[in-house]
C-alpha cells in the first residue's frame, strides 16, 4: 500500500466536490501524489533541489550529514567535471565555462560557442561539490548532458518560444551594467529551475499571493517554510512542487522534449556508472532539479525495463574549459530572476546557518570563504527510514511563521537612510522611522508577520525615493546592496588558463594590484625605465585584443615610424578577467593570439584588400615577424586583384603609402609583396577606371582614390615594368555624365598632357558663363577639389575656377547654390579643403590693406592686345652674347625640335614673325635691363 493513499483519496475527494463537470482536475490531482510516490520509491535516492536556494542548500547539508554518501550524481554537464578541482582557487561566484570559437557540425552564425554554469555558497550544488572533494573515498559523477549536446538539441530555425514572459515588472529587471554581463552571451545551465511554465499559473499566484514576481512568491511560500523542515518533508514538498509545475505546463513544446532527453541521458549515464563501478546504489545520492525529480520518461529508475537512451557522438567541435567570474547580477540577468534576488538569498542562507546551527561544507583553502570555528566530525551514516506522508501534514498546517525582529528591521531602516544619504537624497530620521512603520505596515496587507526584504525594499522606495534621482544608484539599488550586495566573484591565479598567467607575469613591473576591478593608472617612462617597454608592447596587444575599457591609453599611441618616449595607461584588467580568460581559450600566448586572429581576418570571406594592409600594419606594430607579414601581404595582393569594385579604394590608398613609407625609411629595398601589389594594382585600377567613371554606385571619392592610387604609384609602377599607356588608354576610354566626375576626368587629362590648362580655364569659363550649369557648378567644384589627391599642381587652379565663381556670379545666382557648395565640400572633400585654404593663403593678400590694389594673378596672365605699328628692335648684350655663342641655343633647339635657323641680330626681336618674344620683352623690360646691367657689371669686372 502506497503511504499517500490516504493523501490521493482526499484530493480525488476535492477534485470531485469543486469541479462542476468530469475535468482533468482529478487526474492531475492523483498525479500529482503518484509522481511523489514514485520518486520516493526509487532505490537510487532522489535529491530534489531548486537553483540557488538556501533552503535546498540546507537540507543539502543536514542529508550529506546524516546519509554521507559514497557516490554523489550530480545534474550538470559530464565534461565540466575536471574545472570542479579548480573552485578551490576561486572566489565565488564563479561560472564553468565550456567555450568553442572553431565549430564543426554547427550553423556558422552560432559561434563562438559559450557554455556557463554559476555556483555560488548558497546552493545544493556546491555543498555537494564540497562535500565530495574533501570527503576521502567519495566520487562525484556528472551525469547531464555534454556542452557538445545543449547546442547539438538546439532547433536549428529560430522558434517562437513557448515559455511564459517574465513577470518581473521594470522595477525588478534584473541586471546592472557591467557585473550583469559577466556572462556575455553564453547558454546558462542550472540546477532546478522551478517555475511554472504556464503563464495564466504564474499570473494567479503572483496576484494571490500578493507579491510582484515570482522571486518574492518562492521566498514566502516555499523558501521560508522549508527552511527548517526535516529532510522528508523537505524532498516531498519540492517532488510535489517539480510535478506541478510539470503537468500544468504545455505540453508537446521544444523545452519540455529538451528536458525529457536530459532525463533519458542521465539515467542512461547513471546506470553505466553502477555498472562499471559496482557501486551500492544504497550508498549513492542523485541531486537533480525538481522538475526532473518527477520525470514520466520510460527510462527513470534503476529497475526500469526500456531500453538505454540512444546517446548521439559529439560533434567534430574542439571545446576548451575554464573559469569564469560570475556575479550575482549576471545570475539574476541570465536566469531572468528579479534583480537583487540572489543576493537576498545568499543574505538568507548566512542567516539560516547561524539560526540553526548548521555547519555547512567549505572547499579546502577557499579564496574569500569564511572561517569556520572549526570542522564537524562526521558522525555515523544514519539509516533511510521507510517512506511516510509528511505532505499531508504540511499542506494542512498553516506554516509557522517568525515574529517580527525589530532589531533587525530598525538596523535595516538605520542603514538604508545613511546611505541613500551619502548617495544625494535628502533623508532624516523621520524616514527611517517611516521606512520603519511602512515595512510592518505592507507586511500586514500582504498576510504577513515579519516583513521580508522585499517588504522593506518596497517602503524604502515608497518613503525615501523622489521624482529624481540624485546619484547613479536609485533606492532599491541601494537596499540590494545593503541586503547583500551584488557580489562579484574571482577565478584565482592557479585556475588561470596558462596565457592569462603569463600576462599576469609579465605586468608584474608596472607594480599594480591587476586583481582588483577598479580602475588603475600606470605611467610608463620608457626612456628612464627601458625594462617597462615589453610592458608596453603587450598593453598595446590586449588593446587590440581585450574591450575597449579594459585596457585604455591617455597618452601615447603605437604608429608606424613613431617611438613612443613616456605612456599613460588606465588599466581595468580585474575587471575584465572573463575576457582575459577566453583569450587563453584561443592560444598560450597573446602573440599567437593575435597571430591567429589576422590571419583569420584577412581569410574570412568578407575580407578586403584594405582590411588586409590593416592586418599587414597591426603585425608590423605588434608581431614584428616578417615572415607573417610577407604572408598577409601577398594575401593582400590576391584580394586586390579578386575586387571587382572600388568601395576600398581610399583606405587602400591611404595605407598602401604609408606602409611604402615605412619600408622605405627601415629596410633597404621594399618587400616583394609590395612591388607585386603596385604592379597588381595599376592594372587593376586601369582596368576598372572606365566603368568607374560611368557606375553610380561608385563615389567620386573612390574614382579619386584610384586616380590617386595611379598617380601617386606611377613611377614605381613604371620601374616594376608597367606600360603608361594603360593608363592612358583608360582615360581616354572614360566617358562619365556626372559633374564631379567630368572634372575628375579633366584633371587626369591635364595630369597626363592631354588637356592643357589654358583649354581647361577656357571650359570652366564656359561653364560659368552656362546659367543652365551653374546650379550644377558646386558639383564640377567638388570634383576639383577631390582632383587635388592625384594631382596636387591643380590647387592654384581650382582657387582661380572658385575666385571667378564669386567674382563673376552676380548674388541671385551666387547665393542659393552656396549652402550646397558647402555641404558638398564637407561630405566629398573635407580632408582636402585645408590645402585649399592653403593654397588660397599664398594666392591672396595677407593684409586687408592690400586687397583694393591686389591683382589676380590670373588677371595679369591674360593676354594683351596687340601693339599696334612696329616694334622696335631690341638690342644688347643679351642678343650680342647669344648671336656671338650659338652652340648652346642650337643644343635647346635640337632637343626641342625648332628646325629654324639664325636671324641678323637686327632682326631677332623686331621682326614680325617674333612678335610674341618682342611683345613680352616690351610688357616685362625689368627683367632684360636686369640681365644686362648683371652682365656688364661682370664684363667690367673682367676687365
Amino acid at each position: 500500500m502506497s503511504p499517500f493513499g490516504a493523501l490521493r483519496e482526499q484530493l480525488l475527494g476535492a477534485a470531485t466536490a469543486f469541479a462542476d463537470a468530469p475535468s482533468a482536475l482529478p487526474g492531475i490531482l492523483s498525479g500529482l501524489v503518484d509522481d511523489v510516490d514514485r520518486a520516493l520509491r526509487e532505490e537510487l535516492e532522489i535529491f530534489p533541489v531548486c537553483h540557488h536556494s538556501p533552503a535546498s542548500a540546507l537540507a543539502m547539508v543536514r542529508r550529506l550529514r546524516e546519509k554521507q554518501p559514497k557516490v554523489i550524481y550530480l545534474e550538470l554537464c559530464e565534461d565540466l567535471r575536471p574545472l570542479l578541482d579548480e573552485l578551490r582557487n576561486c572566489r565565488l561566484p564563479v561560472a564553468l565555462q565550456a567555450f568553442a570559437s572553431e565549430i564543426d557540425g554547427f550553423p556558422p552564425h552560432w559561434g563562438p560557442l559559450s557554455v556557463v554554469a554559476p555556483i555560488t555558497e548558497a546552493s545544493a550544488e556546491y555543498q555537494a561539490i564540497a562535500y565530495a572533494l574533501d570527503t576521502p573515498g567519495v566520487e562525484l559523477v556528472l551525469v547531464d548532458r555534454s556542452a557538445d549536446h545543449v547546442f547539438q538539441w538546439l532547433p536549428r530555425e529560430p522558434a517562437e518560444s513557448a515559455e511564459p514572459a517574465a513577470a518581473d515588472d521594470a522595477d525588478g529587471a534584473a541586471g546592472h551594467g557591467e557585473e550583469a554581463a559577466l556572462h556575455g552571451d553564453a547558454v546558462g545551465v542550472e540546477i532546478g529551475d522551478l517555475r511554472p511554465r504556464f503563464a495564466e499559473l504564474e499570473e494567479h499566484l503572483l496576484h494571490h499571493g500578493k507579491v510582484r514576481h515570482w522571486s518574492e512568491w518562492w521566498d514566502q511560500y516555499v523558501e521560508q517554510p522549508l527552511a527548517g523542515a526535516d529532510y522528508d518533508t523537505y524532498r516531498q514538498v519540492m517532488v510535489l512542487i517539480g510535478s506541478l509545475f510539470r503537468r500544468l505546463g504545455p505540453d508537446g513544446g521544444d523545452r519540455l522534449a529538451r528536458d525529457e532527453d536530459r532525463e533519458r541521458y542521465m539515467w542512461t549515464r547513471m546506470r553505466e556508472h553502477l555498472a562499471a563501478s559496482d557501486a551500492d546504489p544504497s550508498q549513492c545520492l542523485y541531486v537533480c532539479g525538481a522538475f526532473h525529480a518527477a520525470s514520466r520518461v520510460e527510462q527513470f529508475g534503476l529497475a526500469a525495463e526500456a531500453p538505454a537512451y540512444d546517446i548521439s557522438p559529439r560533434t567534430a567541435t574542439r571545446w576548451l574549459y575554464g573559469l569564469i567570474p560570475s556575479s550575482h547580477s549576471a545570475i539574476e540577468a541570465q536566469f531572468a530572476l528579479a534583480s537583487g534576488s540572489v543576493s537576498i538569498a545568499a543574505a538568507t542562507w548566512t542567516k539560516a546557518v547561524a539560526r540553526h546551527g548548521v555547519t555547512p561544507y567549505q572547499l579546502e583553502g577557499q579564496k574569500g570563504a569564511r572561517k569556520r570555528s572549526g570542522r564537524a566530525r562526521p558522525a555515523a551514516p544514519v539509516p533511510q527510514g521507510p517512506v511516510t506522508d509528511r505532505l499531508s501534514g504540511f499542506l494542512a498546517n498553516p506554516p509557522a511563521l517568525d515574529g517580527l525582529d525589530e532589531a533587525e528591521l530598525l538596523g535595516w531602516c538605520v542603514d538604508i537612510v545613511r546611505l541613500a544619504r551619502r548617495n544625494g537624497y535628502l533623508a532624516s530620521t523621520a524616514d527611517a522611522i517611516a521606512v520603519f512603520e511602512t515595512s510592518i505596515l505592507l507586511a500586514g496587507l500582504r498576510n504577513r508577520a515579519r516583513p521580508t526584504p522585499y517588504d522593506f525594499q518596497d517602503a524604502a522606495v515608497t518613503c525615501i525615493e523622489k521624482d529624481v534621482v540624485p546619484g547613479r544608484r536609485d533606492v532599491r539599488r541601494l537596499c540590494e546592496i545593503l541586503l547583500g550586495g551584488d557580489r562579484i566573484g574571482e577565478v584565482g591565479y592557479r585556475a588561470l588558463p596558462p596565457l592569462a598567467q603569463d600576462v599576469y607575469d609579465r605586468l608584474k613591473p608596472l607594480g599594480l594590484d591587476l586583481e582588483k576591478r577598479t580602475q588603475q593608472r600606470a605611467l610608463l617612462n620608457l626612456e628612464a625605465d627601458p625594462e617597462l617597454v615589453p610592458c608596453s608592447h603587450l598593453l598595446w596587444m590586449l588593446r587590440y585584443l581585450l574591450p575597449e575599457d579594459a585596457v585604455r591609453p591617455i597618452m601615447g599611441a603605437r604608429r608606424l615610424g613613431e617611438r613612443p618616449i613616456q605612456e599613460s595607461w588606465d588599466l581595468a584588467i580585474g575587471r575584465h578577467q572573463r575576457s582575459i580568460i577566453e583569450l587563453g581559450y584561443e592560444g598560450v600566448t597573446v602573440e599567437q593570439v593575435l597571430e591567429q586572429r589576422l590571419r583569420r581576418t584577412v581569410w574570412a570571406p568578407e575580407a578586403t584588400a584594405a582590411v588586409a594592409l590593416a592586418a599587414v600594419e597591426d603585425a608590423i606594430l605588434y608581431l614584428g615577424s616578417r615572415r607573417f607579414t610577407d604572408e598577409l601581404g601577398g594575401r593582400a595582393v590576391e584580394l586586390l586583384a579578386a575586387e571587382r569594385t572600388v568601395d576600398d579604394a581610399p583606405d587602400v590608398l591611404r595605407r598602401i603609402r604609408r606602409l611604402l613609407a615605412h619600408y622605405r625609411a627601415t629596410e633597404p629595398a621594399l618587400p616583394a609583396w609590395c612591388e607585386a601589389f603596385v604592379t597588381t594594382g595599376y592594372a587593376h585600377y586601369c582596368t576598372l577606371l572606365p566603368t568607374a567613371f560611368v557606375d553610380e554606385e561608385a563615389g567620386v571619392r573612390q574614382v579619386a582614390a584610384m586616380l590617386g592610387f595611379l598617380s601617386s604609384m606611377e613611377s614605381l609602377a613604371l620601374a616594376l615594368g608597367c606600360d603608361r599607356a594603360q593608363l592612358e588608354l583608360a582615360v581616354r576610354q572614360s566617358h562619365p555624365e556626372a559633374p564631379a566626375k567630368v572634372a575628375l576626368l579633366w584633371a587626369a587629362q591635364f595630369r597626363l598632357g592631354m588637356l592643357a590648362q589654358a583649354e581647361l580655364r577656357s571650359r570652366c569659363d564656359e561653364l560659368l558663363g552656362n546659367p543652365l550649369v551653374v546650379p550644377a557648378f558646386p558639383l564640377y567644384l567638388s570634383g576639383f577639389v577631390q582632383a587635388l589627391e592625384p594631382v596636387p599642381a591643380l590647387a592654384p587652379f581650382v582657387v582661380e575656377v572658385m575666385s571667378k565663381a564669386f567674382a563673376r556670379l552676380p548674388d541671385a545666382v551666387l547665393l542659393p547654390w552656396l549652402p550646397k557648395l558647402i555641404t558638398t565640400l564637407r561630405d566629398q572633400a573635407h580632408e582636402l579643403v585645408p590645402v585649399l585654404v592653403r593654397e588660397a593663403g599664398r594666392t591672396f593678400p595677407a593684409a586687408l590693406s592690400s586687397v583694393d590694389t591686389w591683382v589676380p594673378p590670373w588677371s595679369a596672365r591674360e593676354t594683351p592686345k596687340a601693339v599696334a605699328g612696329p616694334v622696335p628692335a631690341v638690342a644688347g648684350p643679351v642678343a650680342d652674347l647669344l648671336a656671338g655663342h650659338p652652340a648652346a641655343c642650337d643644343a635647346v633647339a635640337a632637343l626641342l625640335g625648332c628646325e629654324a635657323g639664325w636671324q641678323p641680330t637686327g632682326h631677332l626681336v623686331g621682326g614680325p614673325e617674333h612678335r610674341e618674344v618682342a611683345d613680352l620683352l616690351v610688357r616685362y623690360p625689368e627683367a632684360a635691363d636686369a640681365v644686362a646691367g648683371l652682365l656688364a657689371g661682370r664684363s667690367a669686372s673682367g676687365r
